[in-house]
């Protein structure tokens, strides 16, 4: 995943009712350890990785990159929200810019996914007006397709990948009245 272009990143952090959109920090890096471990966050997006591989890969911080939101309750990480450029894991995606999600467990079910979501795409509106984002996710995965419509992507297409069938959505940021 590349870059979002002529952003400046990172941007300051985004604040909504509840929750705080930020650049990660060292202090995470624990939160993101358990993320991506866990079983139940792993399911639809290939499985746990290996606890002990994450650890070594991560010695310190979490990596800043462009699009990566970290999501922090009462200063507490509780996911990630993350908007790149595709580079063609998908290649009805490439080139466009993609949303992904991923949220701690005990985090599920209080809306702060939508919230975060709804966030960052207001945010990409005016950075980028105009540009459309990309959505996919295992169709299996209820919860995520649900949270897609709630956030405005409409379903383009319905296709096999890695072993499952696939949602695939298109977000247009409302026009302006003029």
């Amino acid at each position: 995943m590349t870059d979002l272009g002529p952003v400046a990143w990172p941007p300051a952090p985004i604040r909504t009712e509840r929750l705080v959109l930020r650049a990660p920090e060292p202090r995470d890096r624990a939160a993101v350890i358990e993320l991506l471990t866990s079983p139940q966050v792993g399911a639809y997006v290939g499985g746990p990785r290996p606890r002990d591989e994450i650890e070594r890969g991560m010695p310190g911080a979490p990596v800043r990159r462009p699009g990566r939101f970290t999501v922090d309750l009462d200063r507490a990480m509780i996911g990630e929200v993350t908007l790149t450029r595709d580079t063609g894991h998908l290649p009805r995606a490439a080139g466009r810019a993609e949303l992904g999600y991923l949220f701690l467990p005990e985090a599920w079910g209080h809306g702060y996914a939508a919230e975060a979501c709804a966030a960052v795409l207001d945010w990409f509106a005016d950075a980028l007006p105009g540009e459309p984002v990309v959505l996919a996710t295992q169709t299996a995965n209820v919860r995520s397709v649900r949270l897609a419509a709630k956030l405005g992507f409409t379903e383009v297409e319905r296709f096999e990948a890695y072993g499952a069938e696939q949602w695939f959505g298109l977000w247009r940021p409302a026009t302006p009245p003029r």
